[in-house]
């Protein structure tokens, strides 16, 4: 076991080859020290994971922070709505940030942000170039390990350099001008802000799969829908074609936002026909 407080190069031992298990960036795992001078160790023990997610491999993630543009580019509502039942699904903590805002001259980013606040999501405002909403965010960030998500341009980068107080991001990555927490694979890396506090840098984390998530199941993780399920008509009611529908019925109450219910239709519809795909 290596002393608290030093960092060591590992490899993984031969046998998680065997056993098809690969040590990715948030594992906890137990070392033997090989080289004390040069800080060289191998992993012999990688526990258990409470989070995994495939694709970038990351694990142990306590929340993620879906950045959405207020503008330039648009919000893409559509990609938040399939990222956060993911979260939902993977039961990981989530953080919306409205970026850009004071590009935003119609303060059209006011409704998103009640929307989803109503549904009972955590929602901030940035703007990153002007340091507005960094002090809060940081706040929100405590004692977590954290990614960040969101499409090309939504200024994830200018949020990181603020959080750091400084320059440490380079087209899409952390750089090397800040080594705490530095994990040494080239596509994941996980960065210290405090003692219990980090964010991963996640090349490609806002094109990550939902489809983990079955079809048939995806109701349940649309927070607002889930007590609407039990009265629905039918049992296995899909919320798609069926007319004695819960969820259907919330909509024309004014319960559950049409523009959700609309993107959780165009979701399910692509899990569905990927289903589909793998039958034959």
């Amino acid at each position: 076991m290596a002393t608290s407080g030093n960092t060591y190069e590992a490899t993984a031992r031969g046998r998680f080859k065997k056993e098809e298990i690969i040590p990715v960036v948030g594992d906890f795992v137990e070392i033997e020290v090989t080289d004390e001078e040069s800080k060289k160790a191998v992993i012999d023990t990688i526990l258990e994971r409470k989070v995994y997610v495939k694709r970038p491999k990351l694990a142990n993630i306590t929340q993620i922070v879906f950045v959405v543009s207020s503008k330039d580019p648009k919000p893409d509502l559509l990609m938040l709505d399939k990222q956060l039942a993911f979260a939902e699904f993977l039961n990981i903590k989530t953080l919306i940030v409205l970026n850009k805002t004071d590009l935003d001259r119609k303060e059209e980013f006011k409704e998103i942000k009640s929307i989803y606040q109503q549904i009972g999501y955590k929602v901030m405002e940035t703007e990153a170039k002007n340091q507005k909403g960094m002090e809060e965010l940081r706040e929100a960030l405590k004692n977590n390990i954290n990614a960040f998500s969101g499409n090309s341009g939504v200024g994830k980068s200018t949020l990181i350099n603020g959080i750091f107080e400084q320059d440490v991001t380079l087209e899409g990555e952390i750089s090397q001008r800040n080594k705490r927490g530095k994990n040494t694979t080239t596509a994941v890396k996980l960065y210290q802000i405090d003692e219990n506090t980090y964010i991963a840098d996640t090349p490609g984390f806002s094109t990550f799969s939902i489809e983990e998530i079955e079809s048939k199941d995806l109701a349940n993780y649309f927070v607002e829908f889930k007590d609407k399920i039990a009265e629905c008509e039918f049992v296995g009611c899909t919320h798609i074609k069926e007319e004695n529908c819960g969820i259907k019925k919330a909509i024309q109450k004014g319960e559950v936002s049409l523009a959700r219910y609309e993107r959780f239709s165009k979701i399910y519809q692509k899990l569905k026909e990927r289903e589909e795909r793998k039958k034959w």
